[in-house]
């Protein structure tokens, strides 16, 4: 298993990027958050998760060792591919995810595209009690304002938009929902992604 790329950013695609290891250009694929912290030209250390099929080798990079744990992690559920495993990262941070399977919290693990409310009860019941890191309790419910403003904010950081645009629009929204809480991030996450936008 090629468990990490250490090398020189020589391009950044829809999928990740290609770092350059020992005069080879590798094909990463990255989540949208690792990508938008990578650089053409700079150096990159990424931790690494190789998938094997009968037609294809693809190599996924993450930020750290957590990240790419949760990755392979994830896939152990019925129905998770690698494909949807980058989706809940890219999603929701290493932190969240096991907070949502913790929790039971299955409205955060349904605002990943592809994860159903069946999908989301499969991973609670396969994965609850594996997600948490060794020594560690099943971390308690977040609640209040800043759960759900962690929560939101990590979902547009994964959806591409940058942390202070993120930021921006949840301030915003904080304002305009004073009583919001967890329950409300599948709509606020709606309006987030209006206001955006329309910024664009």
């Amino acid at each position: 298993m090629i468990a990490s790329v250490e090398g020189t950013v020589t391009a950044l695609t829809p999928e990740g990027a290609v770092v350059r290891v020992g005069g080879v250009g590798l094909a990463v694929h990255t989540t949208a958050g690792t990508r938008s912290r990578l650089r053409v030209g700079e150096p990159a250390l990424l931790a690494t998760s190789l998938v094997v099929r009968e037609d294809s080798l693809t190599l996924y990079g993450f930020a750290d060792d957590d990240e790419r744990g949760l990755f392979e992690l994830l896939q152990s559920a019925s129905g998770v591919g690698p494909r949807l495993a980058q989706a809940v990262l890219t999603v929701h941070t290493p932190e969240a995810v096991r907070r949502a399977l913790a929790t039971e919290d299955l409205r955060a693990l349904c605002l990943v595209p592809g994860i159903g409310r069946k999908g989301a009860q499969r991973m609670v019941l396969e994965l609850k009690d594996k997600a948490q890191p060794a020594g560690q309790d099943a971390a308690p419910a977040t609640s209040g304002a800043d759960g759900w403003r962690d929560t939101l904010t990590s979902a547009l950081v994964g959806l591409g938009w940058s942390s202070s645009q993120a930021d921006g629009v949840v301030v915003g929204l904080a304002a305009a929902h004073p009583q919001a809480g967890q329950d409300d991030v599948p709509a606020l996450l709606r309006e987030a992604l209006v206001q955006l936008g329309r910024g664009r």
